[in-house]
């Protein structure tokens, strides 16, 4: 077994560590999220945690870690006597994010239960895990359905197996612990909630302490053992002062002006439920017991709320995590003043703005300066002409996002689960059945009682049961929905400009990439402008990635739309390599129009028509606006064989929206 990088041998990361040992000191605090860049030594921190944790006594022969103080009554391995136990480490067990259900939650022998009425049930990573730590890396990058599950356990402190009406239930309290990169996507809303503290780390700009890591990290891979015997007595300090800090905690007094400032503080921020409020109490009652105090002071009510409310003040996904220090020492000393007590600093609510600020666009007027497509004269800011050929214009912020209007690609997939498009999924509605590939997952009842009943009397069924044979189970098809690629393309040209028209055009990509986030689908930005166009973002999971490329999108210049295309068939078919279970939805956002470089209207549409040949879903979001339209979006949509919307059409409340819909249902029905 290769021994772990000493906990005390971690060089700086002081957040990072004491979050770790107030879980520790009490697990009721409720795990960490670990956020940060790449190669910040968040998994040897979480890794070298675990050596540090008390033993913890186990029913003998138990594969469900039952106390034997207290054993659970509805253990699968049980009934248990109450009895001295045996003493083991607490574990710590790695879920991997490619993990299947059956090994997170167990399995349970399907045949075995039909055939027998046996409960043949073997556990998973969830009873494994039960009284230790449960860490999984890249906590953002799992699958939703494994989300779900951890969810449920983590709300219960049981996890359910059950499948056609055989059913298994175990304990399973567990320290949740998540390491994550932010560039590679946000974690789902409720499961962030579920993680008691949140730090954010990053690598040190200071010379000497890189040094240090380095040496450090040299001196361990060289010789382990001889390294972690260097670090024991550090390590053994550490272990006796969580051993004593969970003995004192019971003691610790969370008195009256300690919950007001608590209460004031989660108020003020405006976190939602009242989780936060506990969490913070569990926190500051564990960072009194890690200094050896029975009292609550202010200061560690003002560092819960740094470690316990980053995570849960975000409004949506374009909010950075975080408070403003100076508001939460005000709404401290308010709370603490109100009460009397003195033992309190302050915060407020720091006021987190939308995503990308700004104001809704203003209103266009007037015609869009005629021609169609050839290279002339394009509007500029305000209506005054400006050259195609003008330098660019310094970035407009965005409109208020708004709820987008649900778009999807046509026909069945098979990717990512997620919440977009109809795919064959392993959870959804049940819609047919088919011999199992492999593994049985999902029983189909119906379909192996009717492949079995045939063969009853040539097996000899003499019995109430049904004689079954492998041949005869049947697997659950099932229908739910993927995740997809949305592959925005923008015109970020000088006709875009006009108007501020760039300003609405970037409300509605944000509330577009708003809508991705929470459908769980992957984006990618591509721009165009000037003499041609660039991948902005590459495929993402980082929604928060996307929308910050979009807020500094400057804008300016010719209109190279054949550039962007092209731009865009490129980066599909890279990523139809690197994932081809994922199928596309491309969305250009542009006014049409094609300048600059020989036909640039022909190279437009023999480029939109290599999509409209490889079956690529799309959506064109027609920008142009005023009296008079030329209709040049439209005509595009229809080279790429997809639709086109307006701006307003986009909005899920449009009533243009709504009267085409009305439109479509009446004409089907006639």
């Amino acid at each position: 077994m290769t021994t772990p990088f000493p906990f005390t041998a971690v060089v700086g990361q002081d957040d990072l560590r004491l979050a770790l040992l107030l879980n520790a000191v009490s697990p009721a605090v409720g795990g960490v999220l670990v956020r940060g860049e790449k190669g910040t030594a968040k998994s040897t921190a979480v890794r070298a945690l675990s050596a540090l944790l008390p033993e913890v006594a186990v029913v003998p022969g138990c594969r469900f870690s039952c106390d034997p103080a207290a054993p659970d009554p509805a253990c699968p391995d049980g009934p248990h006597e109450r009895g001295p136990g045996v003493e083991r480490p607490a574990r710590m067990v790695e879920l991997p994010v490619g993990a299947s259900e059956d090994r997170l939650v167990g399995a349970l022998d399907i045949e075995r239960a039909l055939a027998e009425g046996v409960k043949a049930f073997e556990p998973g990573l969830l009873a494994d895990a039960h009284r230790g730590i449960l860490y999984v890396d890249e906590v953002n990058l799992l699958h939703d359905h494994l989300v779900d599950l951890l969810l449920d356990a983590a709300a219960m402190g049981s996890s359910y197996v059950e499948r056609e009406g055989v059913s298994v239930r175990h304990a399973a309290r567990f320290l949740l612990v998540g390491t994550m990169n932010p560039e590679e996507g946000e974690l789902r809303p409720q499961l962030l909630d579920r993680f008691g503290l949140t730090v954010e780390v990053t690598a040190s700009r200071e010379p000497d302490q890189r040094v240090e890591v380095v040496r450090r990290r040299l001196a361990y891979d060289d010789d382990p053992d001889g390294f972690a015997a260097r670090w024991a007595a550090e390590e053994a300090a550490v272990r006796q002062r969580i051993a004593a800090a969970r003995e004192l905690l019971p003691q610790v007094r969370l008195g009256d002006g300690a919950l007001r400032q608590i209460a004031a503080t989660c108020a003020a921020f405006e976190v939602d439920g009242m989780r936060a409020d506990i969490v913070m109490a569990r926190t500051a009652t564990a960072l009194a017991a890690w200094a050896g105090r029975t009292d609550v002071l202010a200061e560690d009510v003002r560092q819960a709320a740094l470690l316990a409310l980053p995570h849960r003040r975000r409004r949506n996904p374009f909010d950075a995590p975080g408070l403003d220090e100076d508001k939460l020492d005000e709404t401290l000393e308010r709370s603490a003043g109100q009460d009397g007590d003195g033992d309190g600093d302050g915060d407020d609510d720091p006021g987190p703005g939308g995503p990308g600020g700004g104001g809704r666009p203003e209103p266009e007027d007037g015609p869009q300066g005629g021609g169609d497509t050839a290279a002339r004269p394009e509007d500029g800011e305000g209506g005054q002409p400006q050259p195609s050929g003008a330098p660019e214009q310094s970035p407009v912020r965005a409109a208020e996002p708004f709820r987008a209007k649900a778009l999807s690609v046509p026909g069945i997939g098979e990717g990512a689960a997620g919440r977009r498009s109809r795919a064959r999924t392993e959870h959804g509605r049940t819609t047919g059945a088919r011999r199992p590939l492999g593994t049985l997952t999902k029983l189909h009842l119906a379909a192996t009682v009717r492949a079995a009943a045939p063969h009853q009397r040539a097996r000899g069924r003499s019995g109430p049961g049904l004689v079954i044979r492998r041949d005869d189970l049947r697997q659950a098809v099932r229908e739910g929905r993927e995740g997809n690629l949305v592959l925005f393309v923008v015109d970020a040209s000088g006709s875009m400009a006009a108007r501020q028209r760039m300003s609405a055009v970037k409300g509605a990509v944000l509330s577009l990439l708003l809508d991705a986030y929470q459908r769980r689908d992957k984006v990618g930005l591509v721009t165009f402008r000037g003499a041609g166009a660039e991948v902005a973002l590459p495929p993402t999971s980082s929604v928060d990635a996307a929308a910050a490329r979009l807020e500094s999108l400057p804008t300016g210049g010719r209109t190279p739309l054949a550039a962007g295309l092209l731009k865009a068939h490129e980066v599909l078919r890279v990523e139809r390599l690197r994932d081809p279970a994922r199928r596309a939805l491309l969305v250009v956002v542009t006014d049409g129009r094609a300048t600059g470089g020989p036909e640039p209207v022909a190279l437009a549409g023999r480029a939109a028509r290599l999509f409209a040949a490889e079956s690529v879903a799309s959506v064109v979001v027609d920008c142009e606006s005023g009296p008079v339209r030329l209709g040049l979006a439209g005509r595009l949509a229809g080279e790429l064989g997809g639709t086109a919307v307006t701006l307003d059409e986009l909005r899920a409340d449009s009533i243009a929206g709504l009267v085409r819909d009305v439109r479509e249902t009446s004409r089907r029905a006639a």
